[in-house]
Formats: structure tokens, C-alpha cells, sequence
């Protein structure tokens, strides 16, 4: 299906609703997802972005749709991962007199993807390319998420165009940000930069600073996956504005995983603590529950408290992906905690408070840990500590 979006501009993608993991398995896509690539029709004919491999034969026949890709004129790639530059191998081929615009980081990522020699043309921010009523301008968006990442522009249309950002995995009926559910638009917003933009945050900042100075009027954000934003479109820049600052929610997340149910009587105790002092909070079993969910609510909150039994002389290996997010993410502004069972060494509390001081998570509690099944006393001791956390929360 081919969509036209504005006079002359045609979204010429897929919408993919079998997606239920992306990036092999390290992000789920519960609502699926979509690979949006854009025809544009003035004297030149313009392509941005491709789209997944397993659909080139789709992309084709929907530009076939509306023109013969052998008039393709130019092909702009945003970024080389193949989510977006697939189909580049089959437009290349169909339209072989193609010129191929890249980043400069994008010209030595499409080359290693692909290693073809293609009439590549490299720009930097600020570079035009006239196509005749109209110019494509061109914003360099380094780590955002790849080196290789950039924006286009096109002008009398005001269309930006800035492939992974602003983007949501979300399959949808609809193409449009006013014809969706809107908590389910922003849910799978948030669970994107919560996932893959957080570690960029300040790049976030300075690069949306670096487009407004451009005074670039914006009637449309199209970027490659989920819907394109049209009605304020930006309200998503703002909301990306205000994810980047990361000032969390006064609320926790506890994190738990349990052999015997020990664990979870803690984590439950601490959560009972923190509610009489009115923090909310949500519990999560590690071995139950999809990572991706968990890193977003983490994302949202203050405090992250995480429990295990001591399994080798440390945690369940449910939790280790989890642990590891902190890390490689970058949270900033989080407090933590630690707790958790066991039946002879005890370590999994300690290596847990271990990895928050890698992850500059701030440690508010004494770590709570009890031997076999937790007593009574020491369940009121789980209490106590989330009362002390969630003083810690209303602190901050």
C-alpha cells in the first residue's frame, strides 16, 4: 500500500505486524513495528531509506506504484543498519544511475555492509541538494543511535526526515500520530528511547538544540519506524527533550527473581515499606517478565532495588541482562538497594551493590539478606528498608 503524504512525497514502506523481537532478540516489539521509506517526485526523483531485506520486493512494488524505480534519481540512506538499508542492494539494481547520499560515517558503513561500488555523495550538516522545485538539507545526527545517523530535510514540504529518532517500533492501521491510540503511541515512544537513545541523552539535547537554531520550518516528522507525526509534530522533539534530562518519577521499581519464593517475600515486605510512606512502586519477577518492560519502567523511576538468591556465589542468571542495562544504558539520577536469600554463602547482595557502583546508582539502604526462608523479624527488617528508601525518594 502506498500512502501519499503530502503533494508529490509517498510513503512507499511496510508495516510489519509478525515483528515480535528486533536487533536479534535484545528488544522485543510486542505491537510490532514498521520500515517507513519515503518517494519523493519533483525533477529529480528521490528515495529516502529502504526498507528490511525481507520486504525489498515490497518496497519495489510500491514505488513501481507510482513510478518506474529506474527513474530514481537519488537515494538517500539516513543510516546502514539493515532495518533500513535492506532493500538498498534491489533499488541499486533497479536504478543503477542512482546517486547514493551517506554521511561520511554512512559511506564507510554502507560500503562494509554491502561492498558495492555505488556513485556515493557524502554530506555534512547544512549541505543542500537542489531537486528542482525543492532541496533536501542534510543534519549530521551522530550517535543517534549510530555514528552514521543523519537527518533530511525537505524544503517548501517542510518534511523532516530523521530515521531512527522520533521513530517507535508500532504496527498500526493507520500512518498518522492523530489516528492512533495515543497511550500505546507513547508507551512504545518511551519504551524506544528508554532502550536504545538513553546513553545518547546529552547528544539527544544538543542535537535538538542544533536543529531548532536552524529555524527550519516542520509541518511533518517522518521518521523509519511507527507512525509519522503530523498534528504537532513537535510534541515528540518535547518529549524528547524532557526524556533526555532523565528526571525520574518519585517512585521504585524492585526487581526480583526467586528459587523458593524467599526473594519474593522480601521484595513484596520492601514494597509494603514504601507504601506507607505513599512511594508507588512495582514489583517484577526477572524470570517472568520481558527485559525491555522492566528497562522502561527503570527509565521512569527513582529507586531500583534488586534481589536475589546467592546462585554460584552470585545472582540468577535472569537478572544478569537486567544488571547489565544499567550498565551499558547509563541511568543517571537512580538510587538503588539490594536483598536477597540464601543457603550458604550469601554473596548475591553484595555483587549486586558491586554493579551499582559501576552504574553510579546511589546506594540509600543497608543491603537486607536471611538465610533459607525469611523470618518474621527479618521480613519486618525488608519493611524498614523500603520506608528508609522511600525517604530516600521524597529526599531527592
Amino acid at each position: 500500500m502506498v500512502v501519499q503524504i503530502a503533494e508529490s512525497v509517498y510513503w512507499v514502506g511496510v508495516v510489519d505486524w509478525s515483528l515480535t523481537h528486533f536487533h536479534g532478540h535484545e528488544l522485543s516489539t510486542h505491537r510490532g513495528s514498521s520500515y517507513n521509506a519515503y518517494l519523493i517526485i519533483d525533477e529529480k526523483v528521490v528515495l529516502v531509506d529502504t526498507v528490511w531485506t525481507p520486504f525489498q520486493d515490497r518496497l519495489l512494488e510500491n514505488i513501481r506504484e507510482v513510478i518506474d524505480p529506474s527513474k530514481i534519481d537519488i537515494v538517500v540512506a539516513n543510516h546502514a543498519e539493515v532495518d533500513h538499508s535492506g532493500g538498498l542492494p534491489a533499488v541499486m539494481r533497479n536504478a543503477p544511475d542512482a546517486t547514493l547520499v551517506v554521511s561520511q560515517k554512512g559511506k564507510e558503513s554502507i560500503e562494509g555492509h554491502y561492498h558495492q561500488p555505488w556513485n556515493f555523495k557524502t554530506v555534512k550538516t547544512g549541505d543542500k541538494i537542489n531537486i528542482g522545485k525543492h532541496d533536501l538539507v542534510f543534519i549530521e545526527a551522530p550517535m543517534l543511535h549510530w555514528p552514521d545517523s543523519m537527518f533530511t530535510y525537505l524544503t517548501g514540504k517542510n518534511i523532516l526526515m530523521p530515521n531512527d529518532a522520533f521513530g517507535q517500533h508500532y504496527a498500526t492501521a493507520f500512518l498518522y500520530n492523530d489516528q492512533v491510540n495515543q497511550e500505546e503511541l507513547y508507551e512504545e515512544a518511551l519504551k524506544y528511547y528508554a532502550n536504545i537513545l538513553t546513553p545518547f541523552s546529552k547528544q539527544v539535547l544538543r542535537k535538538i538544540d542544533e536543529v531548532m537554531a536552524l529555524n527550519l520550518p516542520v509541518d511533518m516528522i517522518a521518521p523509519s519506524h511507527g507512525v509519522i507525526w503530523r498534528k504537532d509534530p513537535l510534541q515528540i522533539v518535547e518529549k524528547y527533550r524532557e526524556w533526555a534530562t532523565q528526571k525520574p518519577e518519585q517512585s521504585a521499581v524492585i526487581i526480583y527473581d526467586t528459587m523458593w519464593d524467599g526473594t519474593r517475600n522480601m521484595a513484596e515486605a520492601i514494597g509494603e515499606g514504601m507504601a506507607q510512606e505513599g512511594i508507588p512502586y512495582k514489583i517484577f519477577h526477572a524470570g517472568l517478565t520481558d527485559r525491555n518492560d522492566m528497562v522502561t519502567e527503570i527509565f521512569k523511576t527513582k529507586a531500583v532495588i534488586v534481589g536475589s538468591p546467592t546462585f554460584n556465589q552470585g545472582v540468577l542468571p535472569t537478572l544478569s541482562p537486567v544488571l547489565e542495562d544499567l550498565r551499558g544504558l547509563k541511568f543517571q539520577n537512580k538510587i538503588g538497594a539490594a536483598f536477597g536469600t540464601y543457603g550458604w554463602s550469601g554473596e548475591s547482595p553484595q555483587v549486586i551493590e558491586e554493579h551499582f557502583n559501576k552504574c553510579n546508582i546511589l546506594l540509600v539502604a543497608e543491603s537486607m539478606k536471611a538465610k533459607w526462608q525469611p523470618k518474621a523479624e527479618e521480613l519486618e527488617k525488608c519493611r524498614e528498608m523500603g520506608i528508609n528508601i522511600a525517604r530516600a525518594i521524597k529526599s531527592e
